[in-house]
């Protein structure tokens, strides 16, 4: 198991899938937020910039500075689901920026988008969405072989963290079974 002052490897291509795979899980709940703020674009702003990333575009400040604008988004949502989709959003542009550390923390930047999603469905769940364990399994489902490899890499999700931290575990373990 790695510790801490540990460095892992991680190829481009692997940062690439996890920001991808981020963009991706932060999408599916983007109208969670636009629903009661359609015309702020910061956090669709942010998944594209992480997306846009993904698909082999350059690391820049600009996205950067969208993972920023999404995560204070969230401080003037509508309701709590769709602050935690604000946070998904920021959390999908951050992934670009994993740091090659076997540090716990860097599990939250693998998980962040993922687990934020799941909180933001859990929130503003209504009959006819699929549930928390549903979803669960969905996102590990969809889980590229980079996230798997690489949180493998890693030490395990850190403590604390509310329920997005319990997300967060339970999604690690899923994808380090």
């Amino acid at each position: 198991m790695p510790t801490d002052s540990d460095r892992i490897e991680l190829s481009d291509n692997e940062l690439r899938e996890i920001a991808g795979y981020a963009a991706d899980c932060a999408r599916t709940v983007l109208p969670i937020y636009e629903g009661g703020l359609p015309a702020d674009t910061r956090p669709r702003d942010a998944v594209d910039a992480a997306r846009t990333f993904a698909e082999g575009g350059p690391r820049t400040n600009r996205l950067r500075q969208s993972a920023w604008a999404a995560y204070k988004a969230a401080a003037g949502a509508e309701s709590p689901g769709a602050a935690d989709a604000a946070r998904s959003a920021s959390h999908a542009a951050a992934a670009a920026f994993l740091h090659p550390k076997a540090s716990a923390h860097q599990v939250k930047h693998v998980l962040g988008a993922a687990a934020h999603a799941l909180r933001a469905r859990e929130l503003a769940a209504t009959e006819g969405r699929p549930g928390v364990a549903e979803s669960l399994d969905r996102v590990r489902r969809d889980a590229p072989a980079a996230v798997t490899a690489v949180l493998g890499r890693l030490p395990g999700a850190p403590s604390g963290g509310g329920r997005v931290g319990e997300i967060i575990r339970e999604l690690d373990a899923l994808l380090r079974d």
